[in-house]
Protein backbone atom coordinates (compact mmCIF):
# COMPACT_ATOMS: atom_id res chain seq x y z
CA UNK A 1 0.00 0.00 0.00
CA UNK A 2 2.69 2.33 0.76
CA UNK A 3 2.36 5.72 2.13
CA UNK A 4 -0.41 6.87 0.18
CA UNK A 5 -3.38 8.12 2.38
CA UNK A 6 -7.37 6.80 2.20
CA UNK A 7 -7.97 9.68 0.83
CA UNK A 8 -6.16 8.94 -2.13
CA UNK A 9 -7.27 5.31 -2.66
CA UNK A 10 -11.27 6.17 -1.81
CA UNK A 11 -13.56 3.85 -0.27
CA UNK A 12 -13.98 2.00 -3.14
CA UNK A 13 -10.49 1.41 -3.92
CA UNK A 14 -9.94 0.47 0.13
CA UNK A 15 -12.51 -1.99 0.35
CA UNK A 16 -11.37 -5.52 -1.97
CA UNK A 17 -7.91 -4.92 -0.25
CA UNK A 18 -9.70 -5.08 3.42
CA UNK A 19 -11.71 -7.88 2.00
CA UNK A 20 -8.68 -9.68 1.59
CA UNK A 21 -9.19 -10.40 5.48
CA UNK A 22 -12.14 -11.92 5.08
CA UNK A 23 -13.22 -15.86 3.31
CA UNK A 24 -14.15 -15.85 0.17
CA UNK A 25 -17.85 -17.07 0.47
CA UNK A 26 -17.97 -13.80 2.80
CA UNK A 27 -16.69 -11.24 0.66
CA UNK A 28 -19.44 -9.95 -1.43
CA UNK A 29 -23.20 -9.77 0.07
CA UNK A 30 -24.30 -7.25 2.36
CA UNK A 31 -24.73 -9.61 5.71
CA UNK A 32 -22.91 -12.70 6.36
CA UNK A 33 -25.15 -16.05 6.74
CA UNK A 34 -24.23 -18.07 9.69
CA UNK A 35 -25.26 -21.60 10.65
CA UNK A 36 -25.50 -22.53 14.29
CA UNK A 37 -24.63 -26.37 15.35
CA UNK A 38 -27.22 -28.34 16.38
CA UNK A 39 -28.36 -27.81 19.68
CA UNK A 40 -26.36 -24.57 20.04
CA UNK A 41 -27.20 -20.77 21.14
CA UNK A 42 -26.31 -17.89 19.82
CA UNK A 43 -24.00 -15.42 22.18
CA UNK A 44 -22.89 -11.55 20.58
CA UNK A 45 -20.60 -9.20 22.42
CA UNK A 46 -20.10 -5.92 20.99
CA UNK A 47 -17.19 -3.82 21.96
CA UNK A 48 -15.58 0.00 20.74
CA UNK A 49 -12.03 0.88 21.38
CA UNK A 50 -11.86 4.85 20.42
CA UNK A 51 -7.97 6.42 20.06
CA UNK A 52 -7.23 8.58 22.88
CA UNK A 53 -9.13 6.50 25.31
CA UNK A 54 -7.92 2.97 24.47
CA UNK A 55 -4.87 3.23 22.56
CA UNK A 56 -2.87 6.14 21.31
CA UNK A 57 0.63 6.18 19.20
CA UNK A 58 2.93 6.34 22.19
CA UNK A 59 1.21 3.01 23.59
CA UNK A 60 0.04 0.64 20.97
CA UNK A 61 1.32 0.77 17.43
CA UNK A 62 -1.48 -0.46 14.24
CA UNK A 63 -1.13 -4.23 14.36
CA UNK A 64 -1.46 -4.31 18.65
CA UNK A 65 -4.36 -2.11 17.75
CA UNK A 66 -6.29 -4.74 15.26
CA UNK A 67 -5.39 -7.67 17.98
CA UNK A 68 -6.77 -6.01 20.76
CA UNK A 69 -9.70 -4.87 18.99
CA UNK A 70 -10.46 -8.73 18.34
CA UNK A 71 -9.02 -10.44 22.07
CA UNK A 72 -11.22 -7.52 23.71
CA UNK A 73 -14.43 -9.46 22.35
CA UNK A 74 -13.16 -12.72 22.08
CA UNK A 75 -12.37 -12.73 25.80
CA UNK A 76 -16.32 -12.08 26.35
CA UNK A 77 -17.10 -14.72 24.48
CA UNK A 78 -15.03 -16.94 26.79
CA UNK A 79 -16.46 -15.26 29.97
CA UNK A 80 -19.47 -16.85 28.33
CA UNK A 81 -18.40 -20.23 27.95
CA UNK A 82 -18.68 -19.96 24.24
CA UNK A 83 -16.71 -20.79 21.30
CA UNK A 84 -16.36 -18.19 18.40
CA UNK A 85 -18.06 -18.21 15.40
CA UNK A 86 -17.17 -14.70 13.89
CA UNK A 87 -15.98 -11.33 14.03
CA UNK A 88 -16.83 -7.92 12.26
CA UNK A 89 -15.40 -4.83 12.41
CA UNK A 90 -16.52 -1.40 11.40
CA UNK A 91 -13.87 1.41 11.06
CA UNK A 92 -14.24 4.88 11.37
CA UNK A 93 -10.64 7.41 10.49
CA UNK A 94 -9.76 10.57 9.19
CA UNK A 95 -9.37 10.34 5.26
CA UNK A 96 -5.47 11.32 5.87
CA UNK A 97 -4.58 7.94 7.36
CA UNK A 98 -2.01 6.35 5.58
CA UNK A 99 -3.09 3.04 4.08
CA UNK A 100 0.09 0.95 5.56
CA UNK A 101 -1.79 2.17 9.14
CA UNK A 102 -4.86 0.53 7.89
CA UNK A 103 -3.58 -2.74 6.83
CA UNK A 104 -0.99 -3.39 9.97
CA UNK A 105 -4.18 -2.76 11.75
CA UNK A 106 -6.24 -5.59 10.09
CA UNK A 107 -2.81 -7.51 10.02
CA UNK A 108 -2.77 -7.62 13.72
CA UNK A 109 -6.80 -8.29 13.54
CA UNK A 110 -5.96 -11.20 10.94
CA UNK A 111 -3.50 -13.10 13.12
CA UNK A 112 -5.59 -12.99 16.93
CA UNK A 113 -8.55 -14.17 14.99
CA UNK A 114 -6.37 -17.19 12.63
CA UNK A 115 -4.80 -18.59 16.14
CA UNK A 116 -8.49 -19.01 17.70
CA UNK A 117 -9.64 -20.32 14.46
CA UNK A 118 -12.17 -17.07 14.22
CA UNK A 119 -13.41 -15.48 10.47
CA UNK A 120 -13.37 -11.99 10.12
CA UNK A 121 -17.44 -11.84 8.33
CA UNK A 122 -17.92 -8.27 7.53
CA UNK A 123 -17.97 -5.03 8.62
CA UNK A 124 -18.23 -1.44 7.44
CA UNK A 125 -15.94 2.06 6.97
CA UNK A 126 -16.18 5.72 7.73
CA UNK A 127 -14.80 9.03 7.71
CA UNK A 128 -14.13 10.31 11.38
CA UNK A 129 -11.98 12.66 13.19
CA UNK A 130 -11.27 10.59 15.71
CA UNK A 131 -9.92 6.24 14.60
CA UNK A 132 -12.41 4.19 16.40
CA UNK A 133 -12.88 0.45 16.26
CA UNK A 134 -16.85 -0.96 16.66
CA UNK A 135 -16.11 -4.90 16.64
CA UNK A 136 -18.92 -7.62 17.31
CA UNK A 137 -18.11 -10.83 18.12
CA UNK A 138 -20.55 -14.08 17.61
CA UNK A 139 -20.07 -17.32 19.11
CA UNK A 140 -21.60 -20.58 19.97
CA UNK A 141 -22.50 -21.96 23.13
CA UNK A 142 -24.02 -25.07 24.80
CA UNK A 143 -26.90 -23.82 26.77
CA UNK A 144 -25.78 -26.06 29.59
CA UNK A 145 -22.64 -24.79 29.92
CA UNK A 146 -23.20 -21.09 29.87
CA UNK A 147 -21.04 -19.13 32.63
CA UNK A 148 -23.24 -16.63 33.81
CA UNK A 149 -21.87 -13.72 36.45
CA UNK A 150 -25.67 -14.17 38.50
CA UNK A 151 -24.70 -18.23 39.86
CA UNK A 152 -22.00 -17.71 42.33
CA UNK A 153 -23.34 -19.43 45.95
CA UNK A 154 -21.61 -18.98 49.20
CA UNK A 155 -18.56 -21.00 49.76
CA UNK A 156 -17.14 -21.54 46.52
CA UNK A 157 -13.46 -21.03 45.29
CA UNK A 158 -13.05 -17.83 42.99
CA UNK A 159 -10.07 -18.87 40.85
CA UNK A 160 -8.02 -16.44 38.40
CA UNK A 161 -6.99 -18.03 35.57
CA UNK A 162 -3.63 -16.04 35.26
CA UNK A 163 -1.51 -13.49 36.56
CA UNK A 164 -2.82 -10.02 36.62
CA UNK A 165 -1.47 -6.67 36.59
CA UNK A 166 0.84 -7.17 34.06
CA UNK A 167 -0.48 -5.14 31.12
CA UNK A 168 -0.79 -2.11 33.71
CA UNK A 169 2.84 -2.09 34.28
CA UNK A 170 3.34 -2.81 30.50
CA UNK A 171 1.02 0.59 29.90
CA UNK A 172 3.16 2.15 32.84
CA UNK A 173 6.26 1.48 30.74
CA UNK A 174 5.05 2.47 27.22
CA UNK A 175 3.77 5.53 29.46
CA UNK A 176 7.27 6.70 30.93
CA UNK A 177 5.62 6.06 34.34
CA UNK A 178 8.39 4.01 35.78
CA UNK A 179 10.88 1.35 33.92
CA UNK A 180 10.87 -2.39 33.99
CA UNK A 181 13.37 -4.51 33.50
CA UNK A 182 14.38 -7.45 31.69
CA UNK A 183 12.54 -10.03 31.41
CA UNK A 184 9.47 -8.17 32.58
CA UNK A 185 9.37 -5.50 30.64
CA UNK A 186 9.28 -7.63 27.44
CA UNK A 187 6.16 -9.61 29.12
CA UNK A 188 4.72 -7.02 29.98
CA UNK A 189 4.44 -4.74 26.94
CA UNK A 190 3.50 -8.50 25.40
CA UNK A 191 0.66 -8.09 27.80
CA UNK A 192 -1.07 -4.79 26.83
CA UNK A 193 -0.44 -4.70 23.65
CA UNK A 194 -1.39 -8.56 22.45
CA UNK A 195 -3.35 -9.82 24.95
CA UNK A 196 -4.54 -13.67 24.63
CA UNK A 197 -8.40 -14.57 25.74
CA UNK A 198 -9.09 -17.52 27.56
CA UNK A 199 -10.62 -19.49 25.05
CA UNK A 200 -8.12 -22.63 26.12
CA UNK A 201 -9.85 -22.58 29.70
CA UNK A 202 -13.23 -24.07 28.43
CA UNK A 203 -12.23 -27.56 27.37
CA UNK A 204 -10.28 -27.55 30.86
CA UNK A 205 -13.96 -26.72 32.97
CA UNK A 206 -15.61 -29.29 31.03
CA UNK A 207 -12.34 -32.02 31.43
CA UNK A 208 -12.04 -30.69 35.29
CA UNK A 209 -16.06 -31.13 36.14
CA UNK A 210 -16.35 -33.68 39.01
CA UNK A 211 -18.51 -36.80 38.05
CA UNK A 212 -22.30 -36.42 38.72
CA UNK A 213 -21.61 -32.45 39.18
CA UNK A 214 -24.56 -30.17 37.86
CA UNK A 215 -22.82 -27.80 35.45
CA UNK A 216 -22.53 -24.05 37.73
CA UNK A 217 -19.70 -21.94 36.99
CA UNK A 218 -20.45 -18.46 37.64
CA UNK A 219 -17.59 -15.82 35.88
CA UNK A 220 -16.49 -13.20 33.82
CA UNK A 221 -13.35 -11.88 31.92
CA UNK A 222 -11.24 -9.38 34.19
CA UNK A 223 -10.89 -6.68 31.41
CA UNK A 224 -12.02 -4.02 33.59
CA UNK A 225 -9.68 -5.18 36.61
CA UNK A 226 -9.43 -8.45 38.94
CA UNK A 227 -11.51 -6.24 41.60
CA UNK A 228 -13.90 -5.25 39.31
CA UNK A 229 -14.77 -9.09 38.12
CA UNK A 230 -15.31 -9.87 41.39
CA UNK A 231 -17.59 -7.63 42.55
CA UNK A 232 -19.78 -7.59 39.11
CA UNK A 233 -20.15 -11.01 40.30
CA UNK A 234 -21.10 -10.89 43.71
CA UNK A 235 -23.36 -8.36 42.49
CA UNK A 236 -24.86 -10.52 40.12
CA UNK A 237 -25.05 -13.18 42.36
CA UNK A 238 -25.96 -11.15 45.41
CA UNK A 239 -23.68 -12.71 47.45
CA UNK A 240 -19.85 -11.37 48.79
CA UNK A 241 -15.92 -12.40 48.83
CA UNK A 242 -13.18 -12.17 50.79
CA UNK A 243 -9.87 -12.34 48.76
CA UNK A 244 -7.05 -13.23 50.43
CA UNK A 245 -4.38 -14.32 48.00
CA UNK A 246 -3.37 -11.96 44.30
CA UNK A 247 -2.41 -13.28 41.67
CA UNK A 248 0.75 -10.78 41.52
CA UNK A 249 3.13 -10.45 38.68
CA UNK A 250 6.94 -11.73 39.73
CA UNK A 251 8.38 -8.68 40.14
CA UNK A 252 10.35 -8.33 43.14
CA UNK A 253 12.28 -4.57 42.76
CA UNK A 254 8.64 -3.16 42.05
CA UNK A 255 6.82 -1.17 44.77
CA UNK A 256 4.31 -4.07 46.24
CA UNK A 257 1.46 -1.07 46.58
CA UNK A 258 1.63 -0.24 43.26
CA UNK A 259 1.59 -3.84 42.28
CA UNK A 260 -1.26 -4.79 44.58
CA UNK A 261 -3.15 -1.90 42.52
CA UNK A 262 -2.37 -2.65 39.16
CA UNK A 263 -3.24 -6.38 39.70
CA UNK A 264 -6.81 -5.40 41.52
CA UNK A 265 -7.75 -2.20 39.54
CA UNK A 266 -5.56 -2.26 36.42
CA UNK A 267 -7.72 -3.93 34.08
CA UNK A 268 -7.25 -5.49 30.13
CA UNK A 269 -5.33 -8.24 31.36
CA UNK A 270 -8.46 -10.82 29.70
CA UNK A 271 -8.15 -13.33 32.23
CA UNK A 272 -10.92 -15.12 33.46
CA UNK A 273 -12.35 -14.93 37.03
CA UNK A 274 -14.48 -17.74 38.07
CA UNK A 275 -16.46 -19.29 41.10
CA UNK A 276 -16.88 -22.86 41.17
CA UNK A 277 -17.31 -25.78 43.68
CA UNK A 278 -14.27 -26.17 46.01
CA UNK A 279 -13.33 -30.04 44.22
CA UNK A 280 -14.33 -28.60 40.70
CA UNK A 281 -11.77 -25.67 41.53
CA UNK A 282 -8.73 -27.93 42.69
CA UNK A 283 -9.30 -29.58 39.68
CA UNK A 284 -9.24 -27.17 37.10
CA UNK A 285 -6.28 -25.44 39.34
CA UNK A 286 -4.09 -28.83 38.74
CA UNK A 287 -5.09 -28.46 34.64
CA UNK A 288 -4.19 -24.68 34.70
CA UNK A 289 -0.77 -24.63 36.04
CA UNK A 290 1.05 -22.54 37.73
CA UNK A 291 -0.06 -18.81 36.81
CA UNK A 292 -3.76 -19.90 37.99
CA UNK A 293 -4.27 -19.15 41.50
CA UNK A 294 -7.58 -19.63 43.49
CA UNK A 295 -7.92 -16.03 45.51
CA UNK A 296 -10.28 -16.30 48.05
CA UNK A 297 -14.19 -17.59 48.68
CA UNK A 298 -17.78 -16.27 47.92
CA UNK A 299 -19.16 -15.72 51.69
CA UNK A 300 -23.06 -14.41 52.98
CA UNK A 301 -22.40 -11.33 53.97
CA UNK A 302 -22.89 -8.76 50.53
CA UNK A 303 -19.28 -7.05 50.67
CA UNK A 304 -15.90 -7.87 49.00
CA UNK A 305 -13.24 -7.73 51.29
CA UNK A 306 -9.53 -7.92 50.85
CA UNK A 307 -7.43 -9.61 53.81
CA UNK A 308 -3.89 -10.18 52.96
CA UNK A 309 -1.39 -9.94 55.58
CA UNK A 310 -1.74 -7.20 57.60
CA UNK A 311 -3.96 -5.76 54.98
CA UNK A 312 -7.33 -5.47 55.07
CA UNK A 313 -10.05 -3.34 52.97
CA UNK A 314 -13.83 -3.02 51.16
CA UNK A 315 -13.52 -3.34 47.67
CA UNK A 316 -15.63 -1.46 45.81
CA UNK A 317 -16.57 -0.40 41.97
CA UNK A 318 -15.38 3.25 42.01
CA UNK A 319 -12.14 2.55 42.66
CA UNK A 320 -11.60 1.02 38.79
CA UNK A 321 -11.66 2.44 35.49
CA UNK A 322 -15.22 3.91 34.33
CA UNK A 323 -15.42 5.69 31.20
CA UNK A 324 -17.53 8.49 32.18
CA UNK A 325 -16.36 9.01 35.67
CA UNK A 326 -16.24 12.71 37.09
CA UNK A 327 -12.63 14.02 37.32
Amino acid sequence: MGDRSLGDLGEQGLLPLLQAFCPPEQRSDDAAILTPPAGQQLVVSSDVLVEGVHFSDATTPPEAIGWRAAAANLSDLAAMGAQPAGITLALALPSDRPLSWIEAIYQGLDRCLRQYDCPLIGGDLSRSPTVTLAVTALGWVDPDRVIRRSTAQVDDWIVATGTHGLSRLGLGHLLGEWTLAEPLQKRAIAAHQTPCPRLDVLPLLARSQPPQTAWRVAGMDSSDGLADAVLQICRASQVGAVIDALPLPQATDFDRDRLIQATLYGGEDFELVLCLPADWAQALLTLLGDEAQAIGRITAEPIVQLAIGNRSEILSLDRGFQHFKAS
